[in-house]
């Protein structure tokens, strides 16, 4: 599930609210330690985009 995920988010990456709407639907899917990797991922990968949002859904 986490792999498909990572790759939803890559392609919604380039639209803000897809990219929150899909964000928001996985955090409540995933496993607790799936999202640890999913919180990891994002950051690695999206940060300079998106940080408000992660920092908002991490935080």
């Amino acid at each position: 599930m986490l792999d498909y995920v990572k790759i939803i988010l890559q392609k919604v990456s380039f639209n803000e609210y897809l990219f929150e709407k899909e964000l928001g639907k996985s955090l409540k899917n995933l496993l607790r330690e799936d999202v640890l990797e999913l919180k990891k991922w994002c950051y690695e990968h999206f940060s300079d985009s998106y940080l408000q949002i992660l920092n908002q859904y991490f935080s």
